[in-house]
């Protein structure tokens, strides 16, 4: 359990940009091609809006992630819960955030993501 944790979290942040934009093509290898994804704001936005989204990005965002937890939900699919803190606005946002994991014939790639504002500033 403790493996598919660190695997998990550690491709969830890829999407986070640890240091340099993701490119489109590693998106879509992370991107399950059923993916969407429902924002802290509510909207639902689909593979190919978040791939456009997230390789147009100059630099990496503020963010401060924590409290990472797997739940397997079969032998080829898991849900991987945490907090996430937006730093780069004027004040902090806390946001609850959830991805369901399918492992694929590529391997893991992300299904369905999810977040929900916790505290506003």
């Amino acid at each position: 359990m403790d493996h598919l944790l660190s695997m998990l979290t550690r491709l969830e942040a890829e999407l986070h940009h640890p240091g340099i934009p993701a490119s489109p093509e590693r998106l879509e290898a992370l991107l399950h091609p059923a993916f969407f994804e429902v924002g802290k704001s509510g909207l639902r936005y689909s593979r190919q809006q978040v791939v456009a989204y997230l390789s147009q990005l100059a630099e990496a965002p503020v963010v401060r992630v924590s409290n990472h937890e797997v739940y397997p939900l079969g032998a080829d699919a898991a849900l991987l819960t945490y907090a996430c803190t937006h730093l780069g606005g004027s004040a902090p946002i806390e946001v609850l955030r959830s991805s369901v994991w399918r492992h694929t014939a590529v391997g893991w790639q992300l299904f369905y993501h999810q977040g929900t504002i916790a505290s506003l500033p």
